[in-house]
């Protein structure tokens, strides 16, 4: 994971990179409809950009005021190489920084036990979102020293 740069990115200025891997990992590849993939929280979020050691965007996340992380995605052939703990633990940083209390998530079924590896926990029931089974999940964040 070494190789990889971690950036914290601009909407207005990366939104084709940006767009470009969710449009590849959630509506080509798990077939979620554009227009529920896309829309309009990502101007105000929060977003971070994985870039590989050649310059290519890999994989990306972001985080809303509210505290709701979301729009993880991980580009198949970088997957299983540290790249979507790293992005978490960075927005945790963030909102850690932004003095929020916790933060919140909705993981898909199949990838909350990468979450709970960092301390998210299971809130509520099962529910469907774009036909996939979501769980919710947070974790409370502790104030850094000043």
């Amino acid at each position: 994971m070494t190789d990889i740069r971690i950036a914290q990115v601009d909407w207005r200025h990366h939104s084709g990179q940006l767009l470009g891997i969710r449009d590849k990992v959630f509506i080509e590849e798990q077939g979620v409809p554009r227009e529920l993939e896309h829309d309009a929280h990502d101007a105000e979020a929060i977003h971070l950009l994985a870039i590989s050691p050649t310059g290519e965007a890999v994989a990306t996340a972001r985080l809303l005021a509210d505290g709701h992380i979301g729009r993880m995605a991980v580009l198949i052939p970088w997957r299983n190489r540290g790249i979507g703990t790293a992005l978490l633990r960075r927005l945790l940083d963030i909102a850690t920084l932004e003095r929020m209390p916790g933060v919140f998530l909705h993981a898909q079924c199949r990838a909350v036990p990468f979450y709970e590896r960092l301390g998210f926990v299971a809130t509520g029931t099962v529910f469907k979102d774009a036909g996939i089974d979501h769980q919710a999940m947070q974790i409370t964040l502790q104030p850094k020293p000043s």
